[in-house]
């Protein structure tokens, strides 16, 4: 494997209407942080899973009431099945064909 992997910087960029840039530096101003700052810890408890941002994702992406529900309920219990991932039938097969394409041993 690459040492290198994750040392490498990377830029991470979108763009937004100014004034939505403007409000984001006056919060920033407000509670002390600085741009860059804000936006790797965001992301850091993103890819980590920080339940508070997971929550917050989840209101966001859109998931119908009951599916949210279901996906708290699960992640309380830590048991999820393919068909509450919302997988049929010819899914969760296609699953099991992969797997034992790749792992013929299992």
């Amino acid at each position: 494997m690459d040492d290198s992997y994750g040392k490498k910087n990377k830029r991470i960029v979108f763009t937004d209407t100014d004034h939505q840039h403007a409000q984001l530096l006056i919060r920033l101003r407000h509670d002390g942080l600085r741009q860059a700052d804000f936006f790797r810890n965001i992301i850091s408890g993103y890819v980590s899973g920080d339940e508070r941002i997971q929550e917050f994702v989840d209101e966001i992406k859109g998931q119908s009431q009951r599916r949210k529900l279901k996906s708290k309920k699960l992640a309380a219990t830590g048991t999820v099945t393919a068909r509450d991932l919302g997988l049929n039938d010819g899914e969760i097969e296609n699953i099991f064909d992969l797997l034992a394409e790749e792992h013929p041993d299992l």
